[in-house]
């Protein structure tokens, strides 16, 4: 009987992404949408830890199940860090997509080309029933911004996220790609094998 593994996040692209990284094991993937008593999680943690951490534990006592949340967003070194852990709130409260990347091609306009690497991070934590963190892992993935939105795939960030290799942003390539590159799916693929341990069949 497969085991539940409940995702803490509304965002359905996120849902989506997470899920895909977890096709192949023996688990029945929910969402908090099917728990009406799952609370909305405030993050104003200073890490991406911090966030991952407090949605999972947060969620996990609320609803009594395994829960992985995750906290990612965009670094670019040139504007010191930012938008960093407010990524999706960079313009502003309600988070906004198109804002949100308006004011980061802004800030960069007199940044030169060069100085315009940045990369995604994504921390992702598994809480138990209880609450009490099980495993956590970070994944990065590195790549530069143009200063022109370009392609409609993905969400947030990823029409201005050139990744250099394929002179392509996450908005140009296709889901699949991205699903073999992203930060998301590198954090999952570091995270699987301690899934494979906590999620495993017992001997019989």
């Amino acid at each position: 009987m497969a085991k539940v593994l409940v995702l803490g996040t509304r965002n359905a692209k996120k849902r989506d992404e997470l899920a895909a990284t977890l096709q192949g094991l023996n688990l029945e993937i929910r969402d908090v949408t099917a728990y009406p008593n799952a609370p909305e999680v405030v993050e104003d943690g200073d890490t991406f830890l911090d966030n991952a951490t407090t949605k999972a534990v947060e969620t996990a006592r609320a609803i009594g199940e395994w829960v992985l949340a995750e906290d990612s967003g965009l670094v670019v070194p040139a504007l010191g860090g930012r938008p960093g852990v407010r990524s999706a709130r960079f313009a502003g409260e309600p988070c906004d997509d198109e804002a949100n990347n308006r004011l980061l091609i802004e800030q960069l306009t007199n940044v030169p080309e060069e100085r315009r690497g940045a990369y995604y991070v994504c921390v992702v934590v598994i809480s138990d029933p209880k609450g009490q963190v099980a495993a956590s892992a970070e994944g990065r993935c590195h790549g530069r911004i143009v200063l022109e939105p370009r392609g409609t795939n993905g969400f947030g960030y990823d029409p201005l996220f050139l990744i250099p290799e394929y002179h392509r942003t996450f908005g140009e390539l296709s889901p699949r790609v991205k699903q073999a590159l992203s930060h998301r799916a590198r954090a999952m693929e570091r995270l699987r094998p301690a899934l494979k341990k906590l999620f495993a069949d017992p001997p019989v």
